[in-house]
């Protein structure tokens, strides 16, 4: 609801006189709510958003604008923006009915959507996909908050609505493996080095049950295994078929620290440092 005011004036012979004042109300017609599809995110996600906008009035309104700030904060003297609009990812539907899509104009402080219409007692549904990028916080309170702001001729107050989702708190593992050496003789001693990285922000702990498994071939014989350089010990921390090379670690007995993350005090880009976890098997082929 808006109130408006209005007073004349009437000037004759050097004399001003004021009427009273009249006061009105413009019923609000316009609502728009925003929603993220996925609550969470990681680094690089996709996070898709809808925004729909309803006219419960007689009159369509033709020319509507959303301006979205993708989430843009400020860092010290600079506004960052942590997601990037996926290019030809908008969908424009009118009361369901898919459309033309508007134009699209992507700026350094968000990105701004013209050329919607709504239609009289009905809606318009705007879905887009962004990408979390490097400026988007992945600490384990860290969040975006995205605000569209909607105008139009005709509308008396400046909607606004807007989505706020967080950063998942969950362990993000990779591995990779190495041999060394990679050239050996007959009845030669080797060492399989795996190292575990963590881009996440939550510790892999042993309620997560990791677990390494790898057949080794050749076949090795006289193992010796340590996790972080501390010796594990057979069908305790491991087991190992030595008639088929069938390695693998009991679950619980790995775990991984999470990532710290870092802001870049001149770029504002986030700088990962992967929590990382060392398995070494050594043996004798």
């Amino acid at each position: 609801m808006a109130i408006f005011q209005n007073q004349a004036t009437l000037s004759y012979n050097g004399n001003i006189i004021n009427s009273n004042v009249t006061t009105g109300e413009i019923t609000e017609v316009l609502s728009a709510t925003k929603t993220a599809v996925m609550n969470d995110y990681t680094p690089n996600d996709d996070i898709t958003y809808v925004v729909s906008i309803v006219n419960s009035g007689d009159t369509p309104f033709t020319d509507v604008t959303i301006s979205d700030n993708l989430g843009a904060y400020l860092f010290g003297t600079k506004t960052l923006v942590p997601l990037t609009y996926t290019e030809n990812s908008l969908r424009y539907y009118t009361d369901g009915t898919l459309k033309s899509t508007p134009t699209v104009s992507v700026t350094e402080t968000g990105m701004v959507i013209s050329g919607i219409t709504v239609p009289a007692n009905g809606n318009a549904i705007v879905i887009y996909e962004t990408t979390a990028n490097r400026f988007a916080p992945l600490n384990a309170d860290g969040s975006i908050t995205n605000e569209a702001v909607i105008t139009a001729t005709g509308l008396a107050t400046v909607l606004t609505a807007s989505s706020t989702v967080s950063a998942e708190n969950t362990a993000v593992l990779t591995i990779s493996k190495s041999v060394n050496p990679a050239v050996i003789t007959e009845n030669g001693q080797l060492t399989y080095t795996f190292i575990i990285q963590n881009m996440g922000n939550t510790e892999a702990s042993v309620t997560d049950n990791v677990i390494v498994t790898d057949t080794f071939n050749p076949v090795l014989n006289n193992l010796t295994v340590t996790f972080n350089d501390t010796p594990w010990i057979q069908d305790v921390n491991y087991t190992y078929a030595l008639t088929t090379g069938l390695f693998e670690t009991v679950a619980g007995q790995i775990t991984v620290p999470p990532a710290t993350f870092a802001q870049n005090s001149t770029t504002g880009e986030y700088i990962i440092t992967p929590g990382v976890a060392v398995l070494t098997v050594t043996g004798n082929i």
